[in-house]
């Protein structure tokens, strides 16, 4: 089985709420609600991939010594294999905006459970709720 290694992101605001970004109609998964992050390329580290992917997706800048790792996510999918390395972030430039047809919104811990969420992400919820 294919293995996918894919970096991801709980933005954390300065109330203790968490980022999460609604997957677009036409992607796999539309509609569910997942942590900011994407596909690590070859030659890339976790830490650079997310830097990337938070441009792209949601147009904010960060830096590596503001990415902290908090855990990681392990999940079989029909056809891969997800890795999945999460980092909190509580520094960033700019305003998170969707530029990929995402819809955004800030939830408190508490509340992540009231999101569909992919399969890899809910294990992550529990984490995120105990560490803030």
């Amino acid at each position: 089985m294919k293995v996918i290694l894919v970096s991801a992101v709980a933005l954390i605001d300065a109330d203790a709420r968490v980022l999460l970004a609604r997957r677009p109609e036409g992607k796999s998964m539309a509609g569910l609600w997942e942590f900011p992050g994407g596909k690590v390329e070859p030659g890339e580290t976790p830490e650079a991939a997310l830097i990337r992917e938070l441009e792209e997706e949601i147009g904010i800048g960060t830096w590596a010594s503001c990415l902290a790792p908090l855990t990681f996510a392990s999940h079989s999918y029909d056809d891969f294999h997800l890795l999945m390395p999460v980092f909190a972030c509580r520094k960033w430039e700019g305003v998170p905006a969707s530029r990929e047809g995402q819809t955004l919104k800030w939830v408190r811990p508490r509340d992540l459970r009231d999101y569909p969420m992919p399969p890899a992400d809910i294990p992550l919820i529990p984490v995120l709720r105990d560490w803030l």
